[in-house]
């Protein structure tokens, strides 16, 4: 058997031994970029972090945690972590804890304020949710992660060779053909619990959109009624006006035609053809030839169809 390499290109090979298989990790100590700009320096300490390579695409944070164990308490674990896309919510724990500092004096300084009664709302219904097992998340081959440490002690702990193969540590999620399985039938729940997430969906979905209708009744023009059945009304106009908006008395003209009163336009003027009386003279003189023409083309069309109808055996 081929003795294997402890260091390789500045990368310590940490061996893992699978039940049925090996696999080889390659670690080492995380250095920040030069740039003074940059996020990372808050979310990857210098010193805690441990930069590794070629995790396993089926690995979760609890295992890796379970892994480097016995080298020290690890505070957390980021995947295939991007500098340019550091999240805010990573912060070092000096400005964490000057932020919480800041809060208190805010919250010490400030009056308390009256806490006004609050009128009892209609709740919405809660939407019954479908099942969803806890399923480890799938990455590309090849992948890298960082451990970031308690402390430095740990990191140069988890740096040493080991002298044996690391064993994975065991999960409860599933793994391999398992792991397909159990999505298969996440995504195939049973009928009676698809049923009660439609409906339970449906019922909030009404709710909603009866609380929208009560909020645009003002806007669209409806008129309000109350509890009783009342119509609200206010003053305005001679007969009232509705709270809704503008509901008044319907005329006697839109009662009979159905149409809403209203100024008619002006057809524009047009200018008369016929002015003079020669010009009324070949106006109707036109006219004459335009009718004996017509006729001489209707009469040729007369006869064309006549020819055409004639029986003709040979």
């Amino acid at each position: 058997m081929p003795v294997l390499p402890k260091r390789l290109s500045g990368f310590t090979v940490i061996p893992i031994a699978y039940p049925s298989s090996s696999h080889f990790i390659y670690a080492k100590a995380h250095t920040p970029p030069k740039s003074k700009t940059s996020k990372s320096k808050n979310v990857l300490p210098e010193g805690r972090t441990l930069f590794l390579v070629n995790v396993p695409p089926d690995a979760t944070e609890r295992e890796l945690t379970q892994l480097f164990k016995d080298c020290g308490t690890v505070e957390r674990v980021l995947f295939d972590f991007n500098s340019a896309d550091a999240p805010e919510e990573y912060a070092s724990d000096s400005d964490e804890e000057m932020i919480e500092a800041a809060e208190e004096s805010d919250t010490e300084a400030r009056p308390r304020k009256k806490r006004k009664l609050q009128t009892s709302k209609p709740k919405p219904p809660k939407v019954i949710p479908l099942p969803s097992p806890s399923l480890r998340t799938l990455r590309k081959t090849g992948s890298c992660a960082h451990l970031i440490f308690l402390d430095s002690s740990s990191l140069a702990k988890a740096l040493s060779p080991p002298t044996s193969p690391k064993p994975w540590p065991s999960s409860e999620e599933p793994r391999g053909l398992s792991h397909y399985m159990a999505k298969y039938d996440n995504e195939r729940p049973p009928l009676d619990t698809i049923k009660a997430h439609a409906d339970s969906f449906m019922e909030y979905f009404e709710f909603d959109l009866s609380k929208s209708k009560q909020e645009a009744k003002y806007r669209k023009g409806e008129a309000i009624v109350d509890e009783d059945g009342f119509t609200l009304v206010t003053r305005g106009g001679a007969y009232g006006q509705t709270l809704g908006g503008g509901v008044g008395v319907a005329s006697k003209k839109f009662m009979l035609t159905g149409q809403i009163g209203g100024r008619k336009k002006k057809d524009k003027k047009k200018e008369k053809d016929v002015f003079y009386a020669f010009q009324k003279a070949e106006k109707q003189r036109k006219a004459i030839l335009d009718m004996k023409k017509n006729f001489e083309t209707d009469k040729q069309r007369i006869e064309k169809l006549k020819e055409s109808r004639r029986f003709k055996p040979y």
